[in-house]
């Protein structure tokens, strides 16, 4: 396998995590008795670029289809910071009824309603018809396509170019950034955001690796892609969001915007943290196995102890830690989710049912494991009733904890 960004021939291993299924491959009933297709999940880092990155193993095309589960607008949390990026950005770029905004993956217009209701002329590049299909409802105009420099030659010039959680999704990252570039008016602004490298690393967030997620990204690599297409990032914002994200401000490199310190200082902490030494990316494996190894201790005690454990939300973070932990539907009951396109199927791979939230109050479980742990203040705070029965939350990541 070469490097996708500068072709370097890649030899170092930065975690395997076996195989997997698409980790959101959610089945049906019917489904159960069928083979799987497994895929492998093993992480390369190069050398050359320090581009974290998973091969094509499942091509894009076939994990964003029409059966495509994932809608953002079920995390209330996610839907504010949407909401407040929106609020932001018109203010910071002067936007108006004459302004155009392209959002690239803009699932079910979780974020392109709020433009709508500024009256802010918008359009959304999404290539999951199920996802498509709510945003259009909303009455927000939808290509249901990849985006891509042959889009983007049709595309209308845009202000502002927005991607949240996209860019890690691309398997050709130039041809993306290049895309980007064709789209953009001479004075407009691309905003990305995106998973930062150096928590995944830091919080042994091993569970953020998905076939979805064809690259791991760092600022230190970001500004080596940006720059190959004609564009510097001028900016760079840290988030909350998943777990620890960037927000990258970028533009054409002929643009007088002048480089705030942030993107040099940020650059420094890379740095300093280790993320331009290979050291800090081949010891990763043991950190991600100690994870594993703990949580299926906990388990099994609390199988031998009959107490019952369920899960809490069936996001690909979690399908991802099940499946290299081996958990079946023998350790957990089963996981809620909020989102009526996941209730009544099961979790690839290991099979635990998931279904509605009332499913709680009536098994009334010793223990929670909130899967995505990046919102669980917003899930203990929604599921406080369970203290009731002494029940516990229980996360795996960056290590066990039980509270």
């Amino acid at each position: 396998m070469q490097c996708r960004f500068c072709k370097s021939e890649l030899e170092h291993v930065f975690v395997d995590l076996i195989n997997a299924p698409a980790s959101n491959s959610f089945l049906t009933r019917d489904q159960l008795n069928e083979p799987e297709s497994f895929y492998p999940l093993k992480i390369f880092v190069c050398e050359n670029c320090k581009l974290v990155q998973i091969d094509e193993y499942k091509k894009s095309n076939d994990i964003f289809n029409q059966d495509y589960a994932y809608f953002s607008s079920y995390s209330t949390s996610w839907l504010k910071h949407a909401q407040n990026y929106v609020e932001m950005i018109v203010k910071k770029l002067s936007l108006n009824k004459t302004s155009h905004v392209t959002e690239i993956a803009s699932n079910d217009g979780y974020l392109l309603q709020y433009f709508q209701k500024k009256q802010i002329p918008c359009i959304g590049i999404e290539p999951t018809s199920s996802t498509a299909k709510v945003a259009k409802q909303k009455g927000i105009e939808v290509i249901e396509d990849f985006f891509n420099t042959n889009l983007a030659k049709n595309l209308k010039k845009s202000d502002l170019i927005l991607g949240n959680n996209v860019l890690a999704h691309v398997p050709d990252i130039n041809d993306f950034v290049k895309g980007l570039k064709i789209v953009l008016k001479e004075e407009g602004v691309i905003t990305m955001e995106f998973p930062h490298l150096l928590n995944l690393i830091k919080e042994n967030q091993f569970d953020t690796i998905y076939h979805e997620h064809f690259s791991y990204l760092s600022l230190y690599t970001l500004l080596q892609v940006f720059n190959k297409q004609g564009l510097k990032i001028y900016d760079v914002e840290k988030l909350s969001t998943h777990g620890g994200s960037l927000r990258i401000y970028a533009t054409h490199i002929a643009n007088k915007i002048i480089i705030k310190e942030n993107v040099q200082k940020l650059l420094e902490e890379e740095k300093m943290f280790g993320l331009l030494n290979m050291d800090k990316y081949t010891t990763f494996q043991e950190k991600a196995n100690k994870v594993k190894y703990d949580l299926l201790e906990f388990l099994l005690q609390a199988k031998k102890e009959k107490k019952k454990v369920v899960a809490y939300g069936a996001a690909a973070k979690g399908n991802t830690l099940l499946n290299y932990a081996g958990i079946k539907n023998d350790l957990i009951e089963f996981v809620v989710d909020k989102s009526p396109y996941k209730q009544e199927k099961f979790m690839p791979a290991s099979h635990i049912p998931i279904v509605k939230e009332e499913e709680i109050i009536k098994l009334k479980p010793e223990y929670i494991l909130i899967l995505p742990w990046n919102i669980k203040n917003e899930i203990i705070t929604q599921l406080n009733y369970v203290r009731k029965w002494n029940a516990k939350f229980v996360v795996a990541i960056p290590q066990l904890k039980i509270f």
